[in-house]
Parts: C-alpha cells; structure tokens; sequence
C-alpha cells in the first residue's frame, strides 16, 4: 500500500494512470472490507449479517425480524445496535442527536486513507456527499430548500393529469400486446416506465433517455448496498460514469437554453442559491433516481400482493376510493425502502442504552412498519387498515422522502387505471425479486391480461 507521502506526489501524474488503483481502493473500503465483516459474522449467526448476506433471507426477511423482534427493543449485530421498533425507529429518525453522516474519525488510518484515495467525483453515487441523503444541517437544509417547492402538495397536485396521461398511454400499448397474446412483463412495460417519464418531464430530460436512465438508476441504487462483488461494484462505476457524462452536456444546454423545469432553475441560480458542480450533480442525480425508483417498488410489489388478494383487489375495483388508503398498506406491508442508517452525533441513550457518538445505528424500517405495538396482526394484509400511513417507509424528521406525495399520486393513479383497463390481469409464473439489501421490489413480473 502506497503511503499518504506517496499518494500526494502520484496525484501530480495524470489521473488515468491511477484509475485502476482508484477503482480498487474505492470498492474495498466501501464493499470488500463490509463484505469480508459481514461473511465472517453472519458465520456467527449475526441476524442482520445473515439477512444482508443471504439471498434466501432478503426475499423473505420477516422471519428474521422477529427473531431480532425477540430480542428486545435495541439488539446488538455485527454493525452495531439493531432496531425492529418503530416507536425506537421514529426516535432516532426524528432527533438531532442522530445524523446521516458517516463519522470515519475512529476508523483505522489504512481505510481512511483508501477512502480519500478513491474518491472520484467521476464516479459519485447518491450514497456519498454531497447527496442530501448523506448530509446533515446546514448543507442538507440548504439543498432541500432549493427543491422542495416542485414536490409541495400543490405542485404534486398539479401533476396528477400528466400522471395520468402517462399512465394510459403505456395501457394503450398494454392492451395493444394483449391482443396479440403476447407475455408482459409488469415491470419493464408499464410499473418503470411510468414514474420514469413523470420525473423525466420534471427534470426537463428528453424521454428518449428513458432507458439510459433505468440503467443509470439501477446502476446507482446497487450502490446503497454494502459489499456489492467487485465486478456489480465496478458495472455501477461505469453506469454512474455515464450519468454524469450525460449529466455534464444536459446542464449546458440549459445553461444556454433554460426551460421552466427544476434543473433549469438549479443551474442558472445565483448568489445564497447556486449550487457547486458537485452539488448539482449530486442533487440532479438523486432527484432522477429517488424520483422512479421508490414507485417502480411500490407499484410490482402492490400487483403481487393484490393477486394473492383477491377479495380486496375486487372490493378496490368496485370501489377506487380506497385506493389511497391501498397504496399505504403496500407501503407499510412490503416497504420499498427496507433499511437506513444513522450516525449518532453526540453521547445519547436509546431505548435505555447508552451509545457513544459516532456510532451507527440501523433501523429495519421493513420490520418497524410490522410493529404489533402500532400495527394489530401487522403480518396481516389489509388494504382497510385505519392507521396503514403510521408507516417510516418515506422515513420521518428532516430526511422524509421530498417525493413522496409524487410517489403516492403514482401509486394510486397507477393501480387504478391498471385496474380499471385489465380488470382480469393475474400474476403468471414467478416474479422474480430484485438482488438488494435495501430496495425491495421485483426485476421481472410476468402477468397475463386477461
């Protein structure tokens, strides 16, 4: 290992010749070492190892939710304190003495210097800085400032007829393959598309990009994940890459040609407002991926419950009043977003145990939104359940998902005219979930439509 000295004098060469060195240091701080900690405690029969581990467990982690449920309200894993509680959930996402950032101050100097080394803005992806889910106050006010007035509740409301629209013009060529006989996937032709073209006007992106930024985005959700194998770790690099290539030239043409969409007004603010470059892409990039990626969730794990469900799809069907109150249920029952994280910030107690700062603490909002304290028989699908919006699946406090009102509006929209144009769809075969430890949803959803 080349020593910090040596690092400083090989930053003068030309930055292709360290490339590779780059590449290998930035993937072992951030997926090699975690997967190496990992392995060796789930060999342990760490819980949270094995469930982040094992492929078997992800597609149906329930189980070992209770088990950590058991536990207590706080139980001790491989990563640190653990928590199934939403009451302790809700705590540490609310409270200022918990924060997103990773505190790297104690690790030991050999990581701490991998991690400088393979820093490559190139190559950044929403999990690192200066992305507004990994930063705290004042950066994170100060960027979640500049964006949420296209997410107020007004604003999502304004955009339910472009959902809509949206939304059957994907049914038409549904139903246009339908009569050829031919198989669907639900995800590729209708549940991604969807919330990509949504957020693709919103952004001022040409549709045509639609499939670049699938990939892009898949590319970049892989990178919430803790130790993804060299070769998806290096796949995501060059997807991100290529992100923010398309990103560059798309903030010129605006540059020179502004619209009326959110990233015209980001790149040509001014003064208190404007953004570094950094910034921006790491803003744009997270609006972009954070604007399809919970829907895409949302709308393929819906299908697959309401067709184990039949009796409540059909009581939907006749009366789509519920559907709000649905999607909420799919939300709490089976969370696109299944786990988080936070930084303790100062000496605290939780959940009466002390913790020190820096310290991380992991919340299994997949298992919190399961919680019988708050939800009665919570391994109970009910599209009625009066308190299904107490979920923590957009999280809570400062961090709550700026997008999801957009989210919701898609799922409802969504489901309904899904619904109401196949009233007969039926999941065919297996659908197949999606390799993450933090998303949850499906990659493929074979359905037939009548």
């Amino acid at each position: 290992m080349f020593s910090p000295a040596a690092v400083r004098m090989r930053r003068t060469a030309p930055s292709a010749a360290l490339g590779p060195a780059r590449t290998v240091a930035r993937w072992a701080v951030r997926h090699g070492v975690p997967a190496v900690l990992l392995h060796r405690a789930a060999g342990r029969g760490d819980p949270l190892a094995r469930l982040l581990r094992d492929p078997a467990l992800r597609e149906e982690p329930y189980a070992v939710h209770e088990q950590l449920r058991a536990r207590g309200p706080l139980v001790s894993s491989a990563l640190g304190p653990v928590t199934t509680s939403h009451p302790v959930a809700q705590e540490v996402l609310r409270s200022d003495r918990f924060g997103v950032g990773f505190d790297w101050s104690s690790a030991p100097r050999a990581l701490r210097w991998a991690l400088d080394f393979g820093n490559d803005p190139a190559a950044t992806g929403v999990a690192e800085p200066p992305s507004m889910l990994v930063v705290d106050p004042p950066d994170h006010t100060r960027y979640r400032r500049l964006v949420s007035r296209a997410f107020t509740p007004r604003a999502t409301a304004a955009a339910e007829p472009v959902v809509r629209r949206t939304a059957e013009a994907l049914l038409d060529d549904l139903a246009a393959r339908a009569g050829r006989g031919e198989a669907v996937d639900l995800v590729a032709a209708y549940a991604e598309p969807l919330p990509v073209r949504v957020i693709a006007g919103l952004l001022g992106v040409p549709a045509d990009r639609e499939e670049d930024f699938l990939r892009w985005g898949g590319a970049a959700a892989a990178t919430l994940d803790l130790g993804l194998p060299f070769r998806r770790s290096l796949a995501a690099d060059r997807a991100l890459r290529a992100l923010h290539g398309y990103l560059r030239e798309h903030f010129a043409r605006l540059r020179r040609d502004p619209g009326e969409d959110l990233v015209s007004r980001l790149v040509t603010a001014t003064g208190d407002d404007a953004l570094s470059d950094r910034e921006l892409h790491a803003t744009v990039m997270l609006l972009l991926g954070a604007g399809f990626e919970t829907t895409v969730n949302l709308l393929g794990n819906a299908v697959v419950l309401l067709d184990r469900h039949p009796d409540q799809w059909r009581a939907l069907a006749a009366d789509p009043a519920g559907w709000p109150g649905a999607v909420e249920e799919v939300l709490r029952y089976d969370s696109p977003v299944q786990v988080t994280g936070r930084t303790v910030r100062v000496d605290t107690e939780l959940a009466g145990r002390a913790l020190p700062a820096g310290s991380r603490v992991t919340l299994l909002l997949g298992a919190a939104n399961r919680d019988p304290d708050v939800f009665p028989d919570p391994a109970r699908f009910d599209v009625t359940r009066a308190n299904a919006r107490d979920h923590l699946a957009f999280s809570a406090g400062i961090h709550y998902c700026l997008g999801a009102g957009l989210a919701r509006l898609e799922g409802v929209v969504g489901l309904q005219a899904l619904t109401e144009r196949f009233p007969h769809l039926r999941v065919a075969g297996r659908p197949v979930r999606r390799d993450l430890q933090t998303l949850r949803g499906f990659d493929h959803l074979p359905v037939t439509l009548r």
